[in-house]
């Protein structure tokens, strides 16, 4: 979490990142019922992880079809 942190600028964290950080809490505090911390505190990271993949090779595959990069403002 700290070389997350510490590695992106704060305009990536905060268009990149908090966008599927915000989805994913919502989704982990509506519907993961464990019992345990430990294991919804996974589930959520877990859950952290997939939608970020998903959303970065969307974005990657975006890019490779239109020849948009980010910094060209598309």
């Amino acid at each position: 979490m700290f070389q997350l942190l510490h590695n992106l600028s704060s305009t990536d964290l905060a268009a990149r990142q908090f966008p599927v950080f915000a989805v994913s809490f919502v989704l982990a505090s509506l519907f993961y019922r464990f019992g345990s911390f430990a294991l919804e505190a996974v589930a959520f990271l877990a859950t952290w992880f997939v939608l970020d993949a998903v959303v970065e090779g969307a974005r990657r595959a975006r890019e490779r079809r239109w020849g948009v990069h980010p910094q060209q403002g598309g």
